[in-house]
């Protein structure tokens, strides 16, 4: 009886491992995805607006064409 609860035990050590693990993955790709959620912002407002000529970049063809 006592190695099967020896084997639970350490079966649960390690799951608990593996959730800690995980929670820290999903914690950095949080902080990771509110970056370039705050970036492609600022690109797009960028984008929208007009640049130091006065030019709207949605309006501009791009140069090879």
């Amino acid at each position: 009886m006592t190695d099967r609860i020896d084997a639970l035990e350490e079966r649960v050590a390690h799951l608990i491992h593996t959730v800690d693990e995980l929670s820290d993955v999903v914690a950095r790709q949080a902080d990771e995805i509110d970056r370039l959620t705050r970036r492609m912002a600022l690109v797009l407002d960028r984008m929208s607006g007009p640049d130091e000529n006065g030019a709207v970049f949605t309006d501009q063809r791009p140069p090879h064409w």
